[in-house]
């Protein structure tokens, strides 16, 4: 059914209640619209659907007629990164399988201190972006439909994973995976995705994100997908906007930490201690003015259990601050 509504350009498809009928090298550069695609692209026009309820009938659909699903979420104001996500979901699924990407900024993951009002946000271009890209389907929620009663305090189930989540960003921010693993769960309701594709930039959430689809059935697959970083090595991120002239190249001092940490531990022939290594990348850190560290942590990929020992194959994630706007990155060491 198509619909006019305020906001939505023509030639995209409303779906309010009734539904009618390994590193990338083939990045899209979303600096400009006019460039090579690298998904399969449909001749369909993209559906935007805002309703929680039409998602899951949809779906519903989809799953009764046999079509593969795949998810990929984010909070908009895409990059390549999540292009490559899309690309490797569309992969995953095949030329007659279906992607959903839902763009939802989600507030219970954001503490009162945090960005959420400033949060970037461009949606009108990243409906442009999901098109070219061959999205068939743009879950775009609000609010109101995510978190019925939320305001008042009508929404008073969560869900939480209590042990990969403690540590590094859980320690730092102690509300965000509660709110990470709450709306992942009720967005995998809603698509009923055969399969669900997330960055590994973001590794712990992946890791809790994966052990949550494990502890509660939910019947996909996940796939954590590289990082994709700019030719300086920076992790691409949303958040990268913040960063002003004289911070941007400050900011690759993660970049350089995790180098410097891979280059310790591949030529030692004895395990580093972590505190040691640990002192050392804080004093390259350090050389940036405007970087602050807040979190390095060594530990094992899977478990994300810390390592006092650093050898080939540890894992190592850090947060630091370049002014104000706080980066993460992490990477396997060897």
């Amino acid at each position: 059914m198509r619909v006019n509504s305020p906001g939505v350009r023509p030639g995209y498809c409303v779906v309010h209640i009734c539904i009618v009928q390994d590193y990338e090298q083939e990045a899209v550069h979303v600096g400009g619209l006019d460039r090579r695609p690298f998904l399969q692209l449909h001749s369909a026009p993209m559906r935007i659907v805002t309703s929680t309820a039409a998602m899951q009938r949809l779906a519903l659909r989809w799953r009764r007629a046999g079509t593969r699903v795949g998810f990929v979420p984010t909070m908009g104001y895409l990059h390549d990164g999540h292009l490559s996500l899309l690309s490797r979901a569309r992969r995953l699924v095949g030329k007659r399988g279906i992607i959903v990407a839902s763009i939802y900024v989600n507030p219970a993951q954001f503490a009162p201190t945090e960005d959420l009002s400033a949060y970037p946000r461009d949606l009108e271009r990243d409906r442009v972006l999901c098109r070219k890209a061959g999205v068939d389907v743009l879950f775009l929620p609000s609010d109101a439909e995510m978190y019925p009663g939320r305001a008042p305090g009508g929404h008073s189930t969560h869900v939480i994973e209590e042990q990969l989540s403690q540590g590094m960003e859980g320690g730092a921010r102690p509300t965000h995976f509660r709110g990470v693993t709450t709306v992942v769960a009720k967005l995998f309701n809603l698509v009923l995705p055969d399969v669900a594709v997330f960055g590994a930039k973001d590794w712990q959430q992946a890791a809790i994100i994966r052990r949550m689809t494990r502890d509660l059935n939910f019947p996909l697959r996940l796939v954590v997908a590289p990082t994709r970083r700019e030719k300086d090595g920076l992790a691409m991120s949303s958040r990268n906007k913040y960063l002003s002239a004289e911070e941007r190249p400050q900011a690759t001092i993660l970049w350089r930490a995790l180098k410097l940490a891979k280059e310790v531990v591949t030529s030692s022939r004895t395990p580093n201690y972590a505190d040691v290594l640990k002192s050392e990348l804080a004093a390259l850190i350090a050389t940036q003015p405007a970087a602050r560290l807040d979190y390095l942590e060594f530990f094992d990929g899977e478990t994300l259990q810390p390592a006092t020992a650093v050898t080939r194959g540890a894992h190592m994630a850090l947060a630091v601050f370049i002014g104000r706007t706080r980066l993460i990155d992490n990477a396997v060491l060897g």
